[in-house]
């Protein structure tokens, strides 16, 4: 039963999350239990294949997360998107989409796609995004008589893109931990002067499987519009302006609702892809860019600043705790010789480094029912990603191929995140069925992007290689 401690410690965390536990105290308390368990077996003689050396490493863990500069980037870029947010930077951003497209048949839906891949590029934030775009844009689809199903499942596949749009805060941890796993891979292969990939190579690599992802949604809105026109009608621009309030003109509302977010964006992801600025520093110009904005809209009250500052602060310290929670399990984890029963799994798996991706996809996928992208980039993905790589999958389109995993979970009915923040705002009359309807052809979308990337993996690495 002992060496099957790594196993049961996972269990165990697993089923306390599913009660609805802080998870930094889950993961952080069980760990410390499962230590405790283990000294105490060894000082009464019992073998139970415990090493507490690595306890002694959680010091220097501790402080290598305090000082990441990397990390930093997830504060500032967090301030920028509820800046953005509370600016109603998107607010008038759909307004202008809408009476911009709101003429074609699926016109609302292609708005809102290419809002909620604005919006996902600016917060990064899934729930986030679901919320403001359900709030937003929901009430108006459903007037104009589009499908109930169409319109919900284009607000939660939208709003999902936060995982995989730069600047995503997700492909930010992720890449901060796919760089450690990747130079631990190469260790363990004997290379001591290993190669590092960065977040910006993240960022890059993300670009064309992201866009990509955003075209086939529109193409989906527009196919339905075009084979059921009764789902996705068109509106008439003149009732949707007044319906709006606006009346100065199509040209003046995008002037003022599109072009400084798009600025903006363009700004801080340009920065990056070009090597002038790293995401930390790109992040600073945005969250000052998204203040400049606020005060440019005269949304920046003292009341509103403190609501910015104390929902940032939240977000931040709720990363930062599971970071050290995930840190004191990795190390609990290992000292139970976890990390070995891993990699004698895979490399005993049929199918070899093939068998082992789909098993690990599956397993993360599984898991993005019950646990968000924080607790799992932190706590599985170091794990099984030195592995991977040590097997010679590479660690950009394995990122890639995470995100868009993670994004299909969060989607997929019934323990989808993104179903349960829209299912939060939506009206009453709106039934759970539809929304699962919904979201089913963006499913089948998603999974078949994951199998675009598996057959042609360049999607994610010919950026990068350009830029490196």
């Amino acid at each position: 039963m002992l060496e099957f401690m790594p196993i049961v410690l996972f269990a165990v965390i697993c089923i306390v999350l599913m009660f609805g536990f802080p998870v930094a105290l889950s993961l952080s308390g069980t760990a410390l239990l499962f230590a405790g368990l283990g000294l105490g077996l060894e000082a009464l003689g019992v073998d139970a294949n415990f090493d507490s050396g690595y306890l002694a490493a959680l010091p220097n863990r501790l402080y290598g997360i305090m000082t990441n500069t990397t990390l930093l980037a997830v504060p500032l870029f967090v301030l920028m998107g509820v800046l953005l947010e509370k600016s109603k930077v998107a607010e008038t951003l759909l307004d202008a989409m809408a009476l911009m497209f709101g003429s074609l048949r699926g016109g609302l839906g292609l708005s809102v796609t290419l809002v909620g891949m604005l919006m996902a590029a600016s917060t990064g934030i899934v729930g986030a995004t679901v919320v403001t775009m359900g709030l937003m844009s929901l009430p108006t689809m459903l007037k104009r008589g589009y499908s109930t199903s169409l319109a919900t499942g284009t607000i939660c596949a939208t709003g999902t893109l936060g995982q995989i749009i730069p600047p995503s805060i997700a492909l930010v941890l992720l890449g901060d931990v796919l760089s450690s796993a990747y130079q631990q891979a190469q260790l363990d292969m004997g290379i001591f002067s290993p190669k590092t990939v960065s977040v910006g190579d993240l960022f890059m690599g993300a670009l064309v499987p992201g866009l990509l992802l955003v075209a086939m949604y529109m193409v989906y809105v527009l196919v339905i519009a075009w084979l059921r026109p009764q789902a996705a009608p068109a509106a008439d621009r003149q009732e949707l302006m007044e319906e709006l309030g606006h009346t100065s003109g199509i040209g003046m509302l995008l002037l003022k609702g599109l072009v400084p977010p798009v600025v903006l964006i363009v700004a801080v992801l340009g920065s990056i892809l070009t090597g002038f600025a790293t995401p930390t520093e790109a992040s600073a110009v945005g969250a000052f860019g998204a203040l400049v904005l606020a005060l440019a809209y005269r949304q920046l009250s003292w009341s509103t600043l403190k609501e910015v500052l104390r929902s940032t602060t939240n977000v931040t310290t709720m990363v930062f705790l599971i970071l050290i929670g995930a840190a004191l399990f990795s190390l609990v984890f290992r000292a139970y010789g976890g990390e070995h029963m891993v990699t004698d799994l895979f490399e005993g798996m049929p199918g070899g480094v093939v068998g082992a991706t789909l098993i690990v996809m599956l397993v993360i996928f599984l898991l993005g029912f019950i646990l968000d992208f924080i607790e799992i980039t932190f706590v599985v993905v170091p794990i099984v990603g030195p592995i991977l790589l040590a097997m010679g999958l590479d660690p950009i389109w394995l990122g890639i191929m995470i995100a868009i995993n993670l994004q299909t979970s969060f989607l997929t009915p019934p323990f989808g995140f993104a179903l349960f923040y829209l299912r939060g705002v939506a009206p009453e009359s709106v039934p759970t069925s539809a929304i699962y309807r919904g979201v089913i052809p963006f499913i089948l979308i998603q999974l078949g992007m994951l199998l675009m990337l598996a057959f042609f993996p360049g999607l994610a690495t010919w950026l990068p290689a350009q830029f490196g």
